[in-house]
């Protein structure tokens, strides 16, 4: 085990930009292209080193307020009347974490006309939320199933109708010079965009260390969470889960915070499933326990594709292995999950069991003691862990209720407030 952990900041943006428009091939790498209409729309206009960046960073994230699948399709779809929610849920959001907070106004208002500002565009943050708007607008124009230079002409012509009603005149115009690329195009829906943002992007030469990796996985296990209030609070019981688990077990200070760090991403995949099935009252189908399956696919496929975070991909994405070959959708068997995995599964299984659902009510401490003994007798969990986590039963479950309770506050008080308020007005 290294004893510093960093990651490439552009690497760790695109990826956990690209999870959440992978569920659906009418969004695929919108966040992404979007991106990249904004880039290259700010480089042509020459603007400083900061907005540049702020530019890239809010792009990337431009929804992040749009929590589940069925919201993030009704929002790229221009009959969509109702904008405003995402985009606050954005900046609160975004405003937990001090780096992302300088965004979070440039979210906020990424659907904001040209006509309703009070400021003009020499404002850094009207120019970079009218970019965007512009680009984000210009990607959901797309026909995916179209070769896209037979539809640039009436993309540009639909764009230029926009001036100064919706975009100001000078952001649209470099748009347009920008346009008469075909390369920009083509760059545009190529399945190489990630490593074209990734190299050209104002990131590829930025460092992060484990705090700033820390925060803004915060960020993200609020995503996940909140997609449903039944598993509002489940990233944060499992985080603080396998933090106490890995301390009593004698993990080093790095090795317990890189756990915490799994725990927060354990479950990204879900952002690829549906509200309709992981909403659902009663028994999942065939087909849609299927479809529940392929989420810790997904989590590992992000992690990994972080270079710095590989050595923790199994460790949050291997929870629903079991030692006997039996679990999914690796079928690891014992001598492929290491401590860390092993670690996780229990501290998954044992926060999720405790916690209400929407087909039944939280299990008492009995029941999850029997379940949990259950499983390590038959050795799909290791008895190690399970004994470490009976021992020390009451300090583990007051560490985590008092951090899912931390968790419920901010969404009740603060995410769930502010979207029941919008739809009021």
């Amino acid at each position: 085990m290294q004893r510093k952990i960093s990651v490439n900041l552009g690497n760790f943006l695109l990826s956990l930009s690209e999870i959440t428009d992978l569920a659906n091939p009418n969004i695929a790498q919108h966040q992404q292209r979007t991106a990249f209409i904004a880039l290259e729309i700010a480089k042509f206009s020459q603007v400083n080193n900061e907005l540049l960046e702020n530019i890239f960073t809010a792009s990337l994230l431009h929804d992040i307020g749009a929590i589940s699948i069925e919201e993030k399709l009704a929002i790229h779809n221009f009959d969509s009347v109702e904008l405003n929610t995402h985009c606050l849920r954005g900046e609160l959001l975004l405003q937990q974490t001090p780096w992302l907070n300088k965004i979070s106004k440039i979210v906020k208002n990424h659907h904001r006309s040209i006509v309703d500002w009070d400021e003009g565009i020499e404002n850094p943050i009207v120019y970079a939320a009218q970019i965007i708007l512009l680009a984000d607008y210009i990607e959901r124009m797309i026909n995916r199933e179209k070769y896209i230079l037979h539809q640039t002409n009436t993309i540009i012509d639909h764009i230029i109708g926009l001036r100064n009603n919706v975009v100001h005149q000078k952001i649209i115009d470099s748009f347009i010079e920008v346009s008469k690329r075909e390369e920009f195009w083509l760059d545009l829906v190529s399945s190489r965009i990630y490593p074209l943002l990734l190299h050209n992007g104002p990131y590829r030469n930025i460092e992060i260390d484990l705090k700033g990796i820390a925060l803004i996985a915060d960020v993200y296990k609020d995503i996940i969470d909140f997609k449903s209030p039944f598993t509002a609070t489940h990233t944060s019981g499992v985080s603080s889960c396998a933090e106490i688990l890995s301390r009593l077990f004698g993990l080093t200070e790095l090795e317990i915070n890189l756990m915490k760090l799994a725990g927060n991403f354990h479950d990204i995949g879900k952002l690829i499933i549906p509200n309709s099935i992981l909403e659902k009252p009663d028994k999942l189908t065939k087909e849609e326990f299927a479809v529940i399956r392929c989420h810790t696919y997904y989590s590992y496929y992000v992690i990994h594709t972080i270079g710095g975070l590989k050595q923790i991909a199994g460790w949050a994405a291997y929870h629903h292995e079991k030692l006997d070959g039996n679990g999914y959708p690796f079928h690891c068997r014992a001598e492929d999950i290491d401590t860390g995995a092993r670690i996780m599964a229990v501290a998954d299984i044992f926060t999720a069991i405790s916690e209400d659902r929407p087909y039944r009510l939280r299990m008492n401490k009995e029941e999850v003691i029997r379940i949990i003994s259950s499983q390590s007798s038959e050795k799909l969990l290791d008895s190690r862990i399970v004994e470490l986590l009976l021992d020390n039963y009451t300090d583990i479950d007051n560490y985590v209720q008092n951090k899912q309770m931390e968790a419920k506050c901010f969404y009740e008080h603060k995410f769930l407030k502010l979207t029941n308020d919008i739809l009021n007005t």
